[in-house]
């Protein structure tokens, strides 16, 4: 029988000391690719935004004779592999515990195969979160952490061809596969969120669908830490739907640590997949920044992705070298080599300082008051459901 467990460190600081490790899943790195496509979704759903970036697109095209492409650009979070690893073993060493840190960037493993060569990282799981293409609407994230190091090529291989001829039959095929593989760990990632904005019925149906096809493959359902209260409600009732365990997931993109990890006495990660696996066993723990109103995480996050951060390495410094779009001749590169004088248009410029400030100050804190979810701290994921 599953047996999940969910704490808070605001209500009860003392959980952590009955445990000797902190587990951070699901973090991602400077290497991850992030669509844009939420840009064009989002002056769909907001129409007092698409006057602004139909002027952008047609500005591109007029002047600089680049259509614009969301669906072929992307971009990067701004923490290179070692600044995430870091930030995610402090969190977790300020608990008094041992931190193991295993990063998922969209369908690479670049993060893990780079850490392994800096000795205060070199144990690190390869992971990835690997978008699984399901039905003719959409595709799931899928957590895979603890790639076998000498297949893990092989597999990224496999998940590659997978994801460019999709096939439903297959995709079973290769969850069987990987759940046959003892110190792998499959989690579905955030699985109540209507990613592909599908209709929440529609969404659901596939889900479960999903879920009758190939829930034997899949170890844990996971409470999403950038997630709001109301959906990872629904993912812990989904859960005791399918009798699956629960398991932690930040998903963190910014210089936010995950708002949720695991906690156990394992010693090392596949000893953690033994856990979960086997015993069954999941304690999750919610940090303090999940308490936090979801909206002002949102824009917080928001605001990470286009600050400026002197200190980082070139490359990861300014929001437009993060941000990737392809040149009139097809060639992928930063927006930071495509501005013709050197510098973003005025109007892009007006739209990311009005972003920035927003997460400043005043203007933050005003936001976060008036965004205030107290009654959500005192449902909590669930106690009182109904």
């Amino acid at each position: 029988m599953p047996t999940s467990s969910i704490s808070y460190l605001w209500r009860d600081k003392e959980v952590p000391k009955g445990f000797r490790s902190g587990i951070s899943l699901h973090s991602h790195t400077n290497q991850s690719q992030e669509t844009l496509d939420f840009l064009a979704n989002f002056g769909n759903q907001f129409p007092v935004m698409r006057p602004l970036l139909a002027r952008l697109e047609r500005r591109s095209e007029a002047v600089h004779g680049v259509r614009i492409n969301y669906a072929a650009s992307y971009w990067t979070p701004p923490m290179t592999p070692k600044l995430a690893f870091d930030l995610e073993s402090k969190q977790i060493e300020k608990l008094d515990l041992a931190p193991m840190v295993s990063i998922t960037d969209h369908d690479t493993i670049n993060a893990p195969m780079l850490l392994r060569t800096v000795p205060s990282a070199r144990r690190i799981p390869v992971s990835v979160e690997w978008s699984a293409p399901y039905g003719s609407m959409q595709s799931f994230h899928l957590g895979i952490h603890n790639l076998p190091s000498a297949r893990a090529t092989e597999w990224m291989k496999i998940f590659t061809d997978l994801t460019s001829h999709p096939n439903d039959a297959r995709l079973s095929e290769v969850l069987a596969a990987l759940d046959q593989e003892p110190n792998v760990l499959v989690v579905f990632n955030h699985p109540m969120w209507d990613l592909y904005l599908i209709g929440k019925e529609k969404h659901e149906f596939l889900v479960n669908e999903f879920l009758q096809k190939n829930g034997a493959f899949i170890h844990a359902l996971e409470l999403n830490g950038l997630r709001n209260w109301d959906e990872n409600r629904q993912v812990r009732r989904l859960a005791a739907q399918w009798n699956m365990l629960l398991i932690s997931g930040g998903d963190r993109h910014g210089v936010e640590p995950n708002a949720n990890v695991n906690l156990t006495n394992a010693t090392s990660f596949t000893e953690f997949v033994h856990e979960i696996r086997r015993q069954k066993l999941s304690n999750v723990l919610f940090m303090p920044q999940y308490a936090e109103p979801w909206k002002h995480r949102i824009l917080q996050s928001a605001v990470d992705a286009v600050r400026h951060y002197p200190e980082f390495p070139q490359g990861s410094r300014t929001w437009d070298e993060r941000v990737y779009h392809p040149d009139r001749n097809g060639v992928v590169r930063p927006l930071s080599e495509l501005w013709p004088n050197g510098a973003p248009p005025r109007v892009m410029s007006a739209v990311i300082a009005m972003v920035q400030m927003m997460g400043r100050g005043l203007v933050s804190g005003g936001l976060r008051y008036a965004w205030s979810e107290s009654h959500e701290l005192r449902l909590a994921l669930g106690e009182h459901d109904g």
